[in-house]
């Protein structure tokens, strides 16, 4: 399945790194930190794998299959790495200020998706926000925002 999936993104990409080969590492660190939020307290429910898919869709408007190949990769992805800074460090590189916060805003939703935040997902929010760089008046609103959203 991961061949298929990995196959899938190389079909999309160029050998030599092209914008489009950034974009797609953009929406995989992008897709893997909301997975991360979805699997970090070992119960993953139907409404958050649902709320990681509108996300990404949301985010990259992206095709429903393609979302769906885009969150297994991520899920690989994330399985494997030893940490977070190699997804956090590359939506720091590429994206704005407003664009991280709309990152956290989305990982607030799948947070809040089952109606219960655990102290994993909880803990798992604080540590990206600082290493996205997001200010704690920020982290807040961005939180007030999801809740009253969900």
């Amino acid at each position: 399945m991961l061949k298929s999936i990995r196959d899938f993104f190389e079909s999309h990409i160029a050998a030599t790194s092209t914008p489009s080969d950034e974009r797609h590492s953009i929406q995989l660190a992008t897709a893997a930190l909301l997975v991360e939020v979805a699997r970090i307290d070992s119960q993953s429910t139907e409404d958050e794998r649902s709320a990681v898919l509108r996300a990404v869709r949301e985010k990259f408007e992206l095709g429903a299959d393609e979302a769906a190949a885009l969150i297994e990769l991520a899920e690989a992805e994330m399985k494997q790495a030893n940490d977070y800074f190699q997804f956090t460090s590359l939506v720091n590189r590429h994206f704005t200020q407003e664009q991280k916060l709309r990152i956290i805003e989305l990982m607030w939703r799948v947070a809040y998706a089952d109606a219960e935040l655990s102290a994993h997902e909880n803990h798992l929010m604080r540590k990206i926000g600082d290493l996205l760089h997001i200010t704690h008046g920020d982290y807040i609103a961005a939180k007030m925002r999801a809740q009253s959203a969900g």
